[in-house]
């Protein structure tokens, strides 16, 4: 079967347009597999159909059509699924189109997005930025959750600060998550700890890394190594400051060092 993204902009909303439309497909044997309102004046439809010629007719003919504007068609993007699935596009960087933007108030949306990385097979690396306390961790947690996968930790100040020098077991597996935290890694001065993290980065599987500009300082990777960017956010308008980020973890290790002392195995 094949699938196909359909979007349209209405000319004209006059009764009946979306059921001429569904008239039409039906016709042409082609199913309706989800159908929304994507932005103002605009729907997406994902379509299915057994044969291409299908597409290739209903795309003939509906372009015809005075009363709407086709504005893509085409195979499905992960946008195209999760436009159609949540009712609105993920917004992306203007200059940078790997960059993601998300708010707190989208973390649905944002984990949907992750996990559909997640599913993904071989090597991925994801950046993640955001202010403490934004939910970037519990968002990876949850999307591997979602994506049936399971994650682990190399470096993180999530409950206390852990910092990874091997792995165990099954933790070698390519269907993990490897999850590390950019500004922890970047101070640590365990040189079996870094030795894990290049071995990790060279393994075809996801990565997802915390802090990302800050991981590539004094390292031998880049920010254009990074398959996606996302950037998380309280409001729109909040602006993603490393020097409060770096304030915040060293008083988080400090304090968790006279509590409970870090992890480090």
């Amino acid at each position: 079967m094949k699938e196909w993204y359909f979007e349209y902009e209405i000319q004209v909303n006059r009764p009946g347009l979306l059921g001429d439309i569904a008239s039409l497909l039906g016709m042409l044997r082609v199913n309706i597999v989800t159908i929304n309102g994507v932005d103002q004046g605009r729907r997406g439809m994902l379509l299915r159909a057994e044969h291409d010629v299908q597409l290739e007719r209903f795309e003939q003919i509906v372009s015809t059509i005075e009363t709407i504007a086709v504005k893509k068609f085409r195979e499905p993007k992960l946008r195209d699924i999760l436009a159609v699935r949540h009712g609105r596009y993920i917004q992306r960087d203007a200059d940078d189109r790997n960059t993601f933007r998300f708010v707190r108030d989208e973390l649905g949306l944002l984990v949907d997005f992750m996990a559909e990385i997640f599913k993904q097979e071989g090597h991925k690396l994801v950046g993640l930025r955001g202010m403490p306390r934004v939910g970037k961790t519990e968002s990876i947690v949850a999307a591997s959750v979602s994506a049936n996968k399971k994650w682990i930790f190399l470096s993180s100040t999530m409950i206390k600060q852990t910092v990874r020098n091997q792995l165990m077991g099954d933790e070698h597996n390519a269907n993990n998550i490897f999850i590390l935290d950019g500004i922890v890694t970047r101070r640590s001065s365990d040189e079996r700890h870094m030795q894990l993290v290049r071995e990790m980065m060279r393994m075809p599987t996801i990565k997802v890394v915390e802090h990302p500009d800050m991981f590539v300082q004094q390292s031998e990777y880049s920010i254009e190594d990074f398959d996606y960017i996302i950037e998380l956010r309280h409001h729109p308008d909040e602006k993603i400051t490393y020097e409060v980020l770096e304030k915040n973890n060293f008083m988080d290790d400090k304090n968790q060092a006279d509590m409970f002392g870090g992890f480090n195995f």
